[in-house]
């Protein structure tokens, strides 16, 4: 009697059992929308769609001029997107001047309330439809920021991963965790 198995005969017998469960397989690269502004697309790869992406920086950082690029490109092309505006902070006067298409646009404010501004995101990523949803929280104080609890990330990631909608947060400070499987 053999007492010796080959590792050829471990791996076949593993194989057998398991299927393709342990083979290494390769990352498909996610597609993207466009954050609007070529050399930061050059930089990111642009916002990957089924995942949390997070725009951090204090005021006067660019993170609205962002916010507003991405959605003109969004909106102009053929992009459905939401806005969620956490402190009702949105300037629709400056958001014409940037381009958003506002037939395209659905625009829910929140009147500084974080729960709410959650809830509203959570049903519209139940909902699907969108290409573009934004949680802008910039304007939450980073201590209230801070305390957002984990299992709303959780959430957010979990009802979108597989789906062709990008989420972008905009705050003044990482928020987000690493929980959330953040890019």
């Amino acid at each position: 009697m053999r007492s010796a198995l080959s590792k050829a005969e471990i791996e076949a017998s593993i194989a057998s059992r398991f299927g393709d469960a342990f083979k290494i397989h390769e990352k498909a690269t996610p597609e993207t929308v466009s954050s609007g502004i070529a050399e930061v697309d050059s930089l990111s790869g642009g916002i990957p769609r089924g995942a949390i992406t997070e725009i951090s920086g204090p005021r006067s950082s660019g993170r609205t001029s962002l916010l507003y690029s991405a959605l003109a490109y969004a909106t102009t092309h053929d992009e459905i997107c939401a806005l969620i505006d956490t402190n009702d902070t949105f300037a629709p006067a400056s958001a014409a001047a940037a381009g958003i298409d506002f037939e395209r646009l659905l625009w829910i404010r929140c009147a500084a309330n974080l729960e709410h501004a959650f809830k509203a995101t959570d049903l519209l990523l139940h909902a699907g439809g969108f290409g573009l949803v934004i949680l802008d929280i910039g304007d939450v104080a980073g201590k209230e920021a801070r305390r957002i609890i984990s299992s709303w990330w959780y959430r957010l990631r979990r009802t979108i991963e597989n789906r062709p909608t990008a989420i972008v947060v905009i705050s003044e400070e990482a928020c987000t965790r690493s929980c959330a499987a953040v890019t």
